[in-house]
C-alpha cells in the first residue's frame, strides 16, 4: 500500500469508480472490485466469530492467521498482477483442518448451520467464503488472476465448516442434523 489514507473521504469515487492499487480507476461493479469487496466481507466475518466469547485459542490463532491471508488475497485482487498466496498457504489450512477434524465424529447426516453463536457465525462465514470463491473464479475467466487463491478460498470453506463443528460441540454443544424425515410417521 503505497499512500496510507490520513483522510478518508476524498470523493473520488463519487461517480462510481474505485481506485486500484496499481493506480487504475475500474467501475465499482467491476468483477475485481465484487471479488476483492466479497473477500473483505469475509474476513469481517470471521471477525464477528473472533468476537464470540468461548472460541477455542487454537481456533483464534488460526483465524487470525487466515484474516492476514485474506488481506494478502485482497491484495493480489486489488493489485492486477501481484501474487502472495502460495501452496503453503494451503497446506498450512489442511493440516489445521487435519488437527480440528481428528477428535469429531464422522457425519452420518448433514448438519444444519446452528448449534450456539459461534458455530452459526462460522457457518455464515463459510457461506460468505463460498461466494467469494465464486467471484473470484468469474474473475478468473475474464482476467488472470493467482491461482493459489481460488484453491486457498475453496480449502477455507472446508476449514470453517470444520471449524464449525468444534465450536458447536464446545462446552458440552452439539450439533445440530437435518432430519430429513421430520414428515415421515
Amino acid at each position: 500500500m503505497g499512500n496510507r489514507l490520513s483522510k478518508i473521504y476524498t470523493r473520488t469515487g463519487d461517480q462510481g469508480t474505485t481506485g486500484l492499487g496499481d493506480g487504475s480507476r475500474v467501475d465499482k461493479d467491476s468483477l475485481r472490485v465484487e471479488a476483492y469487496g466479497t473477500t473483505d466481507e469475509l474476513n469481517s466475518v470471521l471477525g464477528m466469530v473472533l468476537a464470540e466469547e468461548g472460541v477455542a485459542e487454537s481456533i483464534v490463532l488460526w483465524l487470525q492467521e487466515i484474516q492476514h491471508d485474506l488481506f494478502d488475497l485482497g491484495a493480489e485482487l486489488c493489485v492486477p498482477g501481484h501474487s502472495v498466496l502460495t501452496e503453503r498457504f494451503i497446506t498450512r489450512l489442511e493440516q489445521h483442518i487435519d488437527a480440528m477434524n481428528a477428535d469429531l465424529p464422522p457425519l452420518k447426516e448433514f448438519i444444519l448451520p446452528a448449534g450456539n453463536r459461534a458455530a452459526a457465525s462460522c457457518h455464515l462465514a463459510r457461506t460468505v467464503c463460498r461466494r467469494a470463491e465464486r467471484r473470484v473464479m468469474t474473475l478468473s475467466k475474464q482476467e488472470s488472476i493467482n491461482s493459489w487463491g481460488i484453491k486457498y478460498l475453496n480449502r477455507l470453506s472446508d476449514f470453517l465448516f470444520v471449524a464449525a463443528r468444534v465450536l458447536a460441540r464446545a462446552n458440552g454443544g452439539k450439533e445440530v442434523m437435518w432430519d430429513r424425515k421430520r414428515f415421515e410417521t
